[in-house]
């Protein structure tokens, strides 16, 4: 997106290409769609911190959907779902038990490599561009943003950690 619309790198409130707006609208009903799904199949104490995440998230793009703006930083957030893949590929080869395979250590690897440039570096960039726009941002929605950053990065910090224990620090 940003290759075919490089004016997103300069307004990521105002700006968005076509289809980013529902792209952003959609994964919102995922969100939603997921937490239901964990609030009536998972007990509270293994999924509150996925609740918390999703709980920030939908209501960091619900503002961008129902205010048409913001959706470029939305679609920069979404950057960090491609980690999910490595993250959802690495609980499936677990509950397949799984875990002493090439494809595990692989799946490891690239699960961390991924993290760090699409979870950590990416909620520092969006993190930098709040604190640089802050004076183009009204108040309210610069609250939401850091208050939701400070509430993102923390997190993927811990699971970082927990994940490098997890599969290299044994």
């Amino acid at each position: 997106r940003f290759y075919l619309h490089p004016e997103l790198s300069k307004d990521l409130v105002g700006t968005h290409p076509p289809g980013a707006h529902s792209l952003v609208a959609v994964s919102v009903g995922y969100f939603l769609e997921d937490f239901v799904d964990m609030l009536c199949n998972q007990k509270l104490h293994q999924s509150w911190e996925l609740l918390f995440h999703h709980s920030v998230v939908i209501v960091c793009f619900g503002i961008a959907v129902l205010l048409h703006q913001y959706v470029g930083f939305a679609l920069v957030a979404l950057l960090v779902e491609i980690n999910s893949i490595f993250l959802h590929l690495r609980q499936i080869l677990l509950m397949a038990n799984l875990v002493h395979t090439t494809c595990y250590r692989l799946n490891s690897i690239v699960n961390l490599g991924t993290y760090v440039v699409f979870r950590i570096a990416t909620l520092a960039w969006m993190s930098r561009w709040l604190f640089l726009n802050r004076q183009n941002v009204p108040p309210a929605t610069y609250a939401v943003g850091t208050v939701g950053m400070a509430i993102m990065t923390p997190m993927n910090i811990i699971l970082f950690y927990r994940l490098l224990r997890s599969d290299f620090l044994k």
